[in-house]
């Protein structure tokens, strides 16, 4: 969806605009959220609520803000999972630059990671205008495509009014994909947008990305000002990097966080097997950026990170901070790398013990999820291969109780899909928020192109309506 408006409308365009706006408020008229009847929350958190920064001033990014971003270590080892530490209202902006007419928040708040050790990790909230007509909001927990080792590519600061903007950082995915988060608050949606690569920036560490997200959803119901609660019916939805994170946090909810009521999940692009797009990166355009995916990894799991101190070579390490410090655009460069035979002192590296025990962990399919599914993915796709994706619907469905509905896409690729898919998302959460019932068992379905679908076209317009009404200053989700 292009969402770039010029910056001098005529009076064609304005009468244009209008329109658009006034047909798109009919068309989100349709769309309402119906949520469980909530309950008033027993664990609401009434924390001091630091006030936005006011425009000119610019946010820090995350690297010099650490009294949010990095609380003492004693601070976060006394909190509860999703415990809120610290809460700040802010401006979110489109391609930080042109403010919407919204209330939002950014939260820290105590995880956990991988190896059960307490960590501080940050979510952004937003909260339709209006009461929604007294009807129970439901949660969308969006898990952005960071795809980037350094702090300020997180979507906590991109989306800040202010900030560096994603273009000029290299950063673009994450303020275009904010489309689809914007378009469910316009539908009266909550919205939970974490920093799911943590302190560090593990970017690929999907099981540390799924502590996050769920204890960023917790930590959302806790925040009094939400007005969420125990009862609040969650979605989770992400695509390609944000996909990794989506598919294990399906995977580890019942476990982690049963107590939350996740009524479905909606991934594309998805990295079901992170080795398989290693070894197809190898040599490929995608290598630059699946090595990023691997230095991010190192940054959860020890064990690799002394593997590559002692088996890269000279090339890799002087590669590694460069790649590092750069944001997702910047982190492609360097394509047609040897990925498998270039990096190590061995051509078969990534077959040694510590690797392969590294990429079983962050292999999807280790637990079937227990909410409805919609995976979709490119069949021809270039980063995330589909064979991987295949195997993984396969094993959940070998579980009587498994809800998984899978599309295939025949006339897209990584990158077309992520447009292509938009609506289909949008359109297959409000009918989980709605209470629509899922389809029982698994469905698998090949199709043209997801974006040929009639039923989700007035979706499109609701998105285009929504941001072009906030570039306006009109309130998001008012009823």
């Amino acid at each position: 969806m292009n969402t770039v408006i010029p910056g001098k409308l005529g009076r064609f365009r304005t009468a244009v605009l209008v329109a658009l706006i006034a047909i798109a408020a009919q068309v989100a008229a349709g769309i309402p959220a119906i949520a469980a009847p909530a309950e008033q929350n027993p664990v609401a958190q009434q924390v001091p609520v630091q006030p936005p920064l006011p425009f000119p001033i610019p946010p820090s990014p995350p690297e010099l803000d650490p009294a949010f971003y990095a609380p003492p270590a004693d601070v976060v080892a006394s909190k509860q999972p999703g415990e809120i530490i610290a809460a700040r209202a802010v401006h979110l902006a489109f391609y930080s630059t042109i403010p919407f007419n919204i209330d939002a928040w950014q939260l820290s708040y105590r995880s956990t990671n991988t190896r059960d050790e307490p960590i501080a990790a940050v979510t952004t909230l937003m909260k339709p205008r209006g009461d929604n007509g007294g009807v129970p909001r439901p949660l969308l927990s969006y898990q952005f495509p960071q795809d980037s080792n350094a702090q300020y590519c997180a979507p906590s600061y991109v989306l800040q009014q202010a900030s560096v903007p994603g273009n000029i950082s290299g950063q673009f995915d994450i303020p275009f994909e904010f489309v689809l988060p914007l378009t469910g608050l316009g539908a009266g949606w909550a919205v939970a947008m974490p920093d799911h690569e943590g302190p560090n920036s593990a970017f690929a560490a999907g099981p540390l990305g799924a502590r996050i997200t769920l204890d960023g959803i917790r930590a959302a119901e806790n925040f009094e000002p939400m007005g969420l609660g125990p009862q609040t019916k969650v979605g989770l939805a992400g695509y390609s990097g944000g996909a990794i994170t989506t598919g294990h946090t399906a995977e580890l909810a019942a476990s982690y966080a049963p107590e939350l009521d996740i009524v479905g999940a909606s991934e594309g692009g998805v990295p079901a097997d992170i080795k398989a797009m290693y070894q197809m990166a190898s040599g490929n355009l995608g290598s630059g950026l699946i090595f990023s995916g691997l230095l991010g990894v190192e940054r959860e799991y020890p064990e690799l990170a002394a593997y590559n101190a002692q088996h890269m070579n000279a090339f890799g390490k002087a590669l590694a901070p460069v790649k590092n410090s750069l944001c997702l655009y910047s982190a492609a460069i360097l394509p047609f790398m040897n990925l498998e035979g270039g990096l190590y002192d061995s051509p078969n590296a990534l077959n040694d013990p510590v690797p392969t025990k590294v990429f079983d962990a962050l292999r999807m399919g280790h637990a079937v999820p227990d909410m409805p599914m919609f995976i979709f993915n490119s069949n021809p796709d270039w980063i995330a291969p589909v064979g991987p994706v295949n195997a993984l619907v396969d094993q959940y469905c070998r579980d009587p109780k498994a809800q998984v509905q899978y599309t295939r896409d025949h006339f897209s690729e990584h990158i077309t899909l992520e447009i292509d898919s938009l609506a289909r998302v949008l359109l297959w959460l409000k009918e989980r928020f709605d209470g629509v019932p899922a389809q029982p068992g698994c469905a698998i379905h090949d199709e043209g192109s997801m974006a040929l679908d009639p039923a989700s076209w007035p979706i499109w317009l609701q998105g285009a309506g929504t941001v072009l009404a906030g570039l306006v200053q009109q309130p998001i989700g008012s009823r």
